[in-house]
């Protein structure tokens, strides 16, 4: 393939890709968050797009709730860390939050092409970034409002920057020169940015490189060493500020956020860890790794039972490249690190070791690609081996856009009952200085409605939950110079101006 058109192709796939999951964060997940994570995020993007990290608490935050936003102190702050919601805060300043995932898949779409490309050439680059943006996982994640595209981008920038500072010499690359220097402040700032996104994907990502780091702190030369103390300087100081954030937040640098919600939310194992009465332990990190894994082999690549076909093909195929199995290691690493937390991940697919799909792509690529015998090796019948592994692969790519791809990702529409069609009544009503009353047992529909009002007290429409009869006239009185209005999710399209028991012509 050559390599102007190679590129070009890839470029107009990572756009595309783009498209796509813009259409997902449109059509599916209308542009409004759905899990709790999501709320949590776009709560603490609005807040910081106003130039600050946290807000005074209301005085009854049990009926301000926003889902894992802490009231600690009289301060009012998300549990996360603040690398996303920084990201976030970009789009939420521009009013177009929901396109930031998106955007951010296509650049790694693009990024992951690259990687194949250093790997084994523009062929299995281009087929590792076409599995990227064909996989459900990719795209489900792509739609949503959580961290994992910028983890992905971050990680892929990091692997492909550390190749090239520490390249396999036996190995040549055809990558365009970048400077060293350049290289080192890529590698320190991407791995210091994914540890103020997501720290345990960090972790996993850096076992690996790590132990390559030292293996080459001892062994290499001087300049070698110049780099890779540089480099992690870079890193140790981004990472640095995380201690900062929670001290600012909490009074202690220590205090992790996470905990202020659920107590038992702490990596680890024992007693106190998890929601288990014995804590979280090794039965139980086998039961959500294997979950986990099990997800993967539907979700990774949309092949039911078949998504990690070619994996054994790629790693035969790279088992004399250092580079390769440097970048295959983060996956089995993230697998580890995360079978200290308590909980698995499968709504999304195994979305905690997403930060490994860019390895496990460019593997599966590599495995087509040794199996149709278009790594260079010289085959009788090589013709008909490629049409036949040309066809499987387009087959499988096919029946996955076909049939799983749409059924697994438009099935998340409405996820938890949670739809922007319960917004329309109060968008339509045009509500001025008001306060909605939702009175629900559960939060994910006085959740929706969160969607009408900012983190601020000064916003037109204030939503709050109605709990408790006593809690609520408390909450009215707080705000008797709104209008007030009575929320049931019985009866979505009506807003009444009194409680409904006994009232027929209040409503409006």
């Amino acid at each position: 393939m050559k390599p102007r058109y190679a590129d070009s192709l890839a470029l107009a796939l990572a756009i595309l890709a783009a498209l796509v999951s813009a259409g997902v964060a449109d059509r599916v997940f209308e542009r409004i968050p759905h899990i709790e994570d999501e709320f949590a995020y776009l709560w603490q993007a609005e807040v910081m797009a106003e130039g600050q990290i946290y807000l005074p608490s209301p005085a009854h935050p049990r009926s301000f709730l926003v889902p894992f936003v802490v009231d600690y102190e009289g301060r009012r702050f998300g549990k996360y860390t603040p690398g996303w919601p920084a990201a976030l805060s970009l789009g939420a300043r521009a009013g177009v939050p929901w396109l930031v995932n998106p955007l951010l898949g296509g650049l790694a779409v693009w990024l992951i092409y690259r990687l194949g490309v250093k790997i084994a050439g523009r062929g299995v680059g281009f087929l590792a970034g076409l599995l990227t943006a064909t996989s459900p996982m990719f795209l489900m994640l792509s739609g949503t409002l959580l961290s994992h595209n910028l983890s992905l981008t971050l990680a892929t920038a990091f692997s492909l920057a550390w190749l090239d500072l520490f390249p396999d010499k036996g190995h040549a690359s055809d990558a365009p020169p970048v400077p060293a220097w350049m290289l080192v402040v890529i590698v320190g700032l991407t791995i210091g940015l994914l540890a103020l996104t997501r720290p345990l994907t960090a972790l996993g990502l850096v076992i690996p490189f790590g132990i390559h780091g030292m293996i080459l702190l001892v062994r290499g030369e001087v300049v070698v060493r110049r780099r890779l103390l540089a480099l992690g300087g870079l890193a140790l100081a981004v990472i640095a500020l995380l201690p900062l954030w929670q001290a600012a937040l909490t009074g202690d640098p220590f205090l992790n956020p996470y905990t202020l919600w659920w107590e038992y939310d702490r990596v680890g194992f024992g007693p106190g860890v998890g929601v288990t009465e014995s804590g979280h332990n090794l039965h139980w990190a086998y039961v959500n790794t294997w979950f986990s894994l099990r997800a993967g082999m539907y979700d990774l690549f949309g092949w039911p039972f078949l998504s990690w076909l070619f994996l054994p093909f790629g790693l035969f195929a790279l088992r004399r490249r250092r580079d390769g199995w440097l970048m295959v290691s983060t996956f089995p690493c993230m697998v580890i690190v995360y079978a200290a937390y308590w909980i698995g991940s499968w709504l999304f697919g195994p979305r905690y070791y997403y930060e490994a799909l860019p390895a496990l792509a460019v593997v599966s690529a590599v495995g087509v690609a040794w199996l149709a015998g278009w790594l260079g090796e010289t085959l009788r019948m090589m013709r008909p081996r490629r049409l036949a592994m040309t066809a499987l692969i387009m087959f499988l790519i096919s029946l996955n856009c076909i049939f799983y791809l749409p059924a697994r990702v438009g099935g998340m529409q409405g996820l938890y009952g949670i739809s922007r069609s319960y917004l329309l009544p109060h968008q339509q009503a045009d509500l001025k200085n008001a306060l909605v009353l939702v009175h629900s047992e559960t939060w994910h529909r006085y959740g929706t409605l969160l969607m009408l009002t900012s983190p601020f007290t000064s916003s037109d429409v204030l939503v709050a939950w109605g709990i408790d009869p006593e809690l609520d006239a408390q909450v009215i009185g707080d705000f008797s110079d709104r209008l007030i209005y009575h929320y049931y999710p019985d009866d979505p399209h009506t807003l009444y101006l009194e409680p409904r028991q006994g009232i027929e012509n209040g409503d409006i």
